[in-house]
C-alpha cells in the first residue's frame, strides 16, 4: 500500500476499539503496518482481519498495559514482524466509574498510574533503540481533558494522564537529537469510555456534546485519526513536546458536567 505512512510500522495500544481503532484504521489506510495491542481478544482479531482485508499489513496481540511484559511483547512483535518500530501510540486505558477524591483508594491510583504513566514509559523505553537506530521516530501519547479541566470523580485518571504529559515533554527534549518527536493528544471523541458514559448518563452526555463549541463529539477515525496521522508523518518532523487539544474547542471553557456520585 502507498500513502503518507508507507514503509512505516506502528504499535497502537488500545487499538481494538474507540480512538485506538480509529487511529489504526487511518494509519493502515495510509500504508502503515500496524500492531493492534489490546486486552480484548475477541474484538482485536476482528479489527485486524478488517485491516488486512483492506490490503494493510496488521497483526493483533493481546496486551494488558498494566503488565510490563505484555507491553514489551507488543513492541517486540512489531520489530519482529515488520522489521522496525517507527510509530508508537500509547492509548489504552480501562477504568471505573466516578468516585469522590477522598474515597479513592491507593490501589485505584496505582492502577491508573500503571495503565497510563508506566505503560507509556515501558513502551517508549522498548521502542527507543529501534527509533534511534533509524534516526526517526514518532511517539503519540493520549492524555485527557479530564486532567486539564479537573473533572470531578476521576482524580486517579486525571493525575495519571497529567503525568503522561510531563513524561512526554521530558522525553521530547531528550530524544529530539535522535530525530524522535514526542507529542500528546487530548481528545474528545466517541470512544469506548464515552459510550459507557453515555449509557450511564445519557442526558449528561447529550448536554456535554451540545456544550462543545462544534456541537458534537469527535469521530475517532476522521477527527482524532487525522491529527494522529499528521503527528506520525514527515510533516510533523519539527513539532515535538506539544499537547494538541483535538476536542472541537471543548478545552476553551471547560466541560460543565458534574457526576452523580450517588451519595449526596
Amino acid at each position: 500500500m502507498t500513502g503518507r505512512l508507507s514503509g512505516r510500522a506502528a504499535v497502537i495500544t488500545g487499538g481494538a476499539d474507540g480512538i485506538g481503532e480509529g487511529i489504526a484504521r487511518r494509519f493502515a489506510r495510509e500504508g502503515a503496518s500496524v500492531v493492534v495491542a489490546d486486552y480484548d481478544a475477541e474484538r482485536g482479531p476482528a479489527v485486524v482481519e478488517q485491516l488486512c482485508a483492506g490490503g494493510a499489513q496488521a497483526v493483533f496481540i493481546q496486551c494488558d498495559v498494566s503488565s510490563r511484559d505484555d507491553v514489551f511483547a507488543a513492541v517486540d512483535l512489531c520489530a519482529e514482524r515488520f522489521g522496525a518500530v517507527d510509530i508508537l501510540v500509547n492509548n489504552a486505558y480501562r477504568g471505573e466509574g466516578p468516585v469522590r477524591i477522598e474515597r479513592k483508594t491507593d490501589a485505584r491510583f496505582d492502577d491508573a498510574l500503571k495503565m497510563c504513566l508506566y505503560a507509556t514509559k515501558w513502551a517508549m523505553e522498548r521502542a527507543l533503540p529501534h527509533m534511534k537506530a533509524r534516526g526517526w521516530g514518532r511517539v503519540i501519547n493520549m492524555a485527557s481533558l479530564n486532567g486539564v479541566n479537573a473533572h470531578m470523580g476521576s482524580a486517579d485518571y486525571n493525575v495519571a494522564k497529567e503525568a503522561v504529559r510531563a513524561y512526554s515533554r521530558t522525553a521530547a527534549r531528550e530524544w529530539a537529537p535522535h530525530g524522535i518527536c514526542v507529542n500528546v493528544i487530548c481528545p474528545a471523541a466517541v470512544s469506548a469510555a464515552y459510550r459507557r458514559f453515555a449509557e450511564m448518563a445519557p442526558d449528561v452526555a447529550k448536554a456535554t456534546a451540545a456544550a462543545n463549541p462544534m456541537g458534537r463529539m469527535g469521530d475517532p477515525e476522521a477527527d482524532i485519526g487525522g491529527v494522529a496521522l499528521f503527528l506520525a508523518s514527515e510533516d510533523a518532523r519539527y513539532l515535538t513536546g506539544n499537547t494538541l487539544f483535538v476536542d472541537g474547542g471543548g478545552h476553551i471553557n471547560g466541560v460543565p458536567w458534574v457526576p452523580d456520585f450517588g451519595d449526596d
